[in-house]
C-alpha cells in the first residue's frame, strides 16, 4: 500500500472516529440580528454564545441561520431546509420585521407557531426557545402592547423558554447601536449575548 494511501486511510479513521461526547447543535433562527447585520458575523450574538460554550468546554455547535429582513412568513417557507440537519434547540428570533412591517398579529403569530410546530415534529426532543421582541408605537398603542405580548403568549402555550426581550438594555441606546439607530454595534452584540445567555445556559444544564 502507497505511502499516500495509508495516510488517506489513517486520516479518515482519525476523522471518522466516534466523539466521546456527541455534538449537540443549537440553531439560532432569526433575521438581521441573529446575521449581525453590518459587522463580521464573528461578532453577532450567535458567535459570542459559541465563544461561550466553548470557554466551558461544553459540547455544542452553533448554527447561525440568520437572514436579514427575514420576516415570520420567510422563516416559516424556510425551516423545512434547515431541519435537513438534526437540531438539539432552537433559539427562534423572528417577528420583528413583520412588526415594522405591520403585518397582521394574526399571521406572525400563526407562522411563528407553525416554525416550531415544525421543529417538534421533526425533532420531538429538541428544547426550543423563542426570543421576545417589541415595535416603536407608530403603528398605534393597541399594535405594539399586543405585539410585545405575543411572545410570552407563545412560551407558555408551546412550554417554551422565553427570552423577555432579545435587545433589553440595547434598544434605543445610541451608544450600543450601528448609526441607523435598530441594529446593535459590537458592544450591542455583547449585551444581546447575555440576554440570551441568562436563559440558554440554565436549559442546557438540564439533564438531556
Amino acid at each position: 500500500m502507497s505511502f499516500l494511501l495509508v495516510s488517506a486511510v489513517m486520516l479518515w479513521g482519525l476523522r471518522a472516529a466516534p466523539r466521546q461526547t456527541p455534538v449537540k447543535v443549537i440553531l439560532f433562527f432569526g433575521n438581521s440580528l441573529s446575521a449581525g447585520y453590518g459587522l463580521d458575523p464573528a461578532l453577532a450574538f450567535p458567535a459570542l454564545i459559541q465563544q461561550k460554550l466553548d470557554s466551558l468546554a461544553w459540547p455544542y455547535e452553533v448554527v447561525n441561520a440568520g437572514l436579514s429582513g427575514e420576516t415570520s412568513a420567510g422563516g416559516l417557507r424556510r425551516i423545512d431546509w434547515l431541519l435537513r440537519r438534526k437540531i438539539d434547540v432552537l433559539v427562534l428570533e423572528l417577528g420583528a420585521n413583520d412588526g415594522l412591517r405591520g403585518v397582521t398579529l394574526a399571521d406572525t403569530r400563526q407562522n411563528l407557531q407553525g416554525i416550531m410546530d415544525r421543529v417538534k415534529q421533526k425533532y420531538p426532543q429538541a428544547r426550543r426557545v423563542i426570543a421576545g421582541m417589541q415595535v416603536p408605537p407608530n403603528l398605534g398603542k393597541n399594535y405594539a402592547q399586543s405585539f410585545r405580548a405575543l411572545y410570552p403568549e407563545l412560551a407558555k402555550k408551546n412550554d417554551v423558554a422565553l427570552i423577555p426581550f432579545l435587545l433589553e438594555g440595547v434598544g434605543g441606546v445610541p451608544a450600543l447601536n450601528l448609526a441607523d439607530g435598530i441594529h446593535p454595534n459590537p458592544a450591542g452584540h455583547r449585551v444581546v449575548a447575555e440576554n440570551v445567555w441568562k436563559v440558554l445556559r440554565p436549559l442546557l444544564l438540564q439533564k438531556w
